[in-house]
């Protein structure tokens, strides 16, 4: 599924993009406005992104409504501990009556990809997603296939599981560019949730429509690509990475991958909130996203019941952001404040 960038009508902006998709995603959605954020910035930046929580909090469902509002082909994975490489990425068949071996594309070939309960397959099956996510092709009998274009990964897991589950290599859970927590809503949330489907019992992610499609999607990308970053911006990154690697709680912090994943991440953030360079809020609000699945605590701090949220937070303390001006005036078109 693929195509080339059209001429910006104005619906093809980051901004435009996210505030089409958040508000249609909350006909059914109730709250979880962040998680949808995300995943517009992963969309945008070519990542993929890890949702954790208990069952119920809806993160299938929060998955395949932004797939819907998109109108990206998706499809659904149930991971399971007796599915195979080849249930996820294809195999060929025997065609007996012609003679001929036939490719069987598996549901990696979508748009989004949605692996649901991704801890519960072997590491086998969940190596099978390494190249996918990263080099964004599978291999199938010696051939070498492309994935469409626009490809995202939505992983969820359940962090209360302790039987029958895999936990993530380090290796895979790094190729996730956020990972994000689905709460239990407050009780504000919950009354809302009461209320909507004690008028409608049978509203599901269904009931959203496309808002924006391919064309609309590679725009706002180019505007991404395009966004300002200070080089007092991009030392704060640095700092607050290399910070990670040293802390006395890590035994491995993030790598440059999650360098990298601040970079994009930051700039498709000040996109959609309608600014045309990176401000350090940017910075210090993708965070947790991007580095509490990245850090491997020691033993001591494991022991001592330190949470990776609490040393990133650690973090964003101990390193103190750029002020002043960060050379705006380069970044021409700023077009609004922040929203977050």
């Amino acid at each position: 599924m693929t195509s080339t960038p059209p001429a910006d009508d104005g619906r093809g902006t980051p901004q435009a993009c996210y505030e089409a998709i958040k508000n249609e995603a909350e006909r059914v959605l109730v709250g979880n406005e962040t998680i949808i954020e995300h995943l517009t910035i992963a969309l945008l930046t070519r990542g993929h992104v890890l949702l954790e929580g208990v069952p119920g909090v809806a993160k299938t469902t929060i998955a395949t409504l932004f797939a819907r509002t998109t109108g990206l082909e998706h499809r659904r994975i149930q991971m399971t501990p007796d599915i195979l490489p080849a249930d996820i990425t294809g195999t060929t068949v025997y065609r007996q009556h012609v003679g001929e071996f036939d490719l069987q594309r598996g549901p990696i070939f979508a748009n989004v990809v949605v692996a649901d309960e991704i801890n519960r397959a072997t590491p086998k099956t969940q190596s099978a997603l390494l190249e996918a996510m990263q080099e964004r092709h599978v291999s199938i009998e010696g051939e070498t296939l492309a994935l469409p274009t626009p490809f995202l990964v939505v992983a969820t897991q359940n962090p209360i599981e302790m039987e029958g589950v895999f936990e993530l290599p380090e290796a895979q859970r790094d190729r996730f560019q956020f990972k994000l927590t689905v709460d239990i809503p407050p009780r504000s949330d919950e009354r809302e949730l009461l209320d909507r489907f004690d008028d409608n019992p049978e509203l599901e992610a269904d009931a959203v429509e496309q808002v924006i499609d391919t064309d609309d999607i590679f725009a706002a990308r180019a505007a991404v690509s395009s966004v300002y970053v200070a080089p007092p911006v991009k030392e704060y990154i640095i700092d607050l990475v290399t910070a990670s690697r040293t802390h006395s709680d890590v035994a491995h912090g993030g790598s440059p991958r999650a360098t990298l994943a601040f970079l994009h991440a930051g700039k498709a953030r000040a996109a959609i909130h309608g600014r045309s360079y990176v401000i350090p809020d940017d910075v210090k609000s993708l965070a947790e996203p991007t580095l509490v699945h990245r850090l491997v605590l020691s033993t001591d701090a494991e022991l001592g019941n330190v949470s990776p949220a609490s040393v990133v937070r650690d973090l964003l303390e101990m390193i103190e952001p750029p002020s002043g001006e960060l050379d705006a005036s380069t970044a021409v078109g700023d077009g609004g404040d922040d929203a977050g």
